[in-house]
């Protein structure tokens, strides 16, 4: 049966503006250090893939040395280890408290492809435990225990490196030519295209400007009532209306397949 993928951060809720920047900030401040991301300088970070590596992205010689922070890498790997630890806490608070409602169509579409028979997956770059919160949250407890959940540190490089879609074709065993992936950034997308899959991008707030030619359909989102989707760019047979269906996802497989980074 097909198999359809999903990113977590922008893709199954707006997490990045409501959820995990102020959760970094909120880290930050708890740490005693002298830093508060806007969003423009988060729209920076973003272009680096992980959030104990965006936390790294603070380490320069003079912002070590003007905060007493450890200087050899033992000491680094606890100190960021410690960090991500509570930005995770403070992150999961805010999903807890439906603080980020899931995007348009995502439920939806998920059911839908649960009664098809599909193989349901989400591969993200974030930490796990953030993953499976999200996931359980906007799909509900029951429908997230038949996702496969592949996140965090599974893979020695993140995205944009291919690594996540090549295990998460590995542990599901799904099919290349089967597979649909959805994404919201342009990293997520050289992920997908980079391991031979076709994407559908979904645009978020942070990503709304990025260069997506790679993909096969670019949308607003997968669209709801009151929310309707918008098409951006479509290089597939499909011909979506307002709300994507299974339909239009079974589409977007017929578009040539990019070629899998060797």
């Amino acid at each position: 049966m097909p198999a359809l993928v999903f990113d977590c951060d922008g893709v199954l809720a707006d997490t990045e503006r409501h959820g995990h920047l102020p959760a970094f900030n909120e880290t930050f401040a708890a740490e005693g250090l002298p830093v508060r991301w806007s969003e423009d300088d988060y729209a920076q970070k973003l272009r680096i893939g992980g959030g104990k590596e965006r936390m790294a992205s603070l380490l320069t010689d003079e912002f070590v040395a003007a905060n007493g922070l450890p200087t050899d890498p033992d000491g680094r790997r606890e100190l960021l280890a410690r960090w991500h630890r509570r930005k995770t806490e403070a992150y999961k608070a805010r999903v807890l408290a439906g603080e980020l409602p899931g995007r348009p169509g995502v439920a939806r579409v998920v059911d839908e492809a649960l009664g098809a028979g599909w193989t349901l997956a989400v591969a993200s770059t974030s930490a796990e435990e953030s993953v499976r919160a999200v996931l359980e949250h906007v799909v509900g407890p029951g429908t997230a225990a038949r996702f496969t959940v592949l996140a965090g540190d599974v893979v020695p490089a993140k995205k944009p490196d291919p690594a996540i879609y090549a295990l998460t074709l590995e542990r599901t065993g799904a099919d290349p030519d089967e597979t649909i992936v959805v994404e919201d950034s342009r990293n997520g997308l050289l992920a997908a295209v980079g391991a031979g899959l076709r994407c559908v991008v979904t645009v978020s707030s942070y990503t709304h400007d990025e260069d997506f030619s790679e993909a096969v359909l670019v949308l607003s989102s997968l669209g709801d009532d009151g929310e309707p989707a918008r098409v951006l760019a479509n290089r597939s047979p499909a011909r979506p209306g307002d709300r994507i269906t299974l339909s239009d996802l079974q589409a977007c497989l017929q578009a040539p397949r990019p070629l899998e980074v060797p």
